[in-house]
């Protein structure tokens, strides 16, 4: 187990990066996954753009690596090609647009109530809590109280 010598007295535990809580005892290139609309791709990316070591500890970047990061966050769209980002061509602005943390839950939720707006099929699947994808609905996915098989009587 490390102790608080191993690390050295500026060391940061937690960094705060796009509304989410980093562990700083994680390399930054995994820890930036914490941050929802980052996956390992993508913080790679990130790493390799504002040129940080991916393999270093979060906890022993400085201000201006921060700094550098939250500003690559923030220009990201513009700096990767169309098929790296998570929104290509938005409805509304029809531009690629990456969405990070609190984006992600307001935006899915915004095209779902569109759908349900419109009467669409996958909307009003959403709205009713089934499956959307064509799933299976009879054997899986199933909860309740009418779960398992009754026993025949003797």
């Amino acid at each position: 187990m490390s102790t608080e010598n191993d690390f050295g007295e500026d060391f940061l535990y937690i960094l705060r990066i796009a509304d989410a809580d980093i562990d700083g005892v994680r390399p930054i290139g995994m820890g930036l996954t914490n941050v929802k609309g980052i996956g390992r791709r993508t913080a790679r990316r990130l790493c390799q753009l504002a040129e940080i070591d991916p393999s270093k500890l979060g906890g022993h970047l400085d201000d201006a690596e921060q700094d550098r990061l939250r500003n690559t966050i923030d220009t990201y769209p513009s700096l990767v090609p169309g098929w790296l980002v998570n929104r290509e061509r938005d409805l509304e602005t029809n531009e690629d647009a990456h969405l990070f943390s609190l984006e992600v839950k307001l935006t899915r939720d915004d095209d779902i109530a569109r759908l349900a707006e419109m009467k669409a099929y996958r909307g009003l699947r959403h709205r009713s809590g089934h499956k959307v994808r064509g799933q299976r609905l009879r054997s899986n996915g199933r909860s309740g109280l009418t779960l398992g098989v009754e026993r025949k009587k003797v």
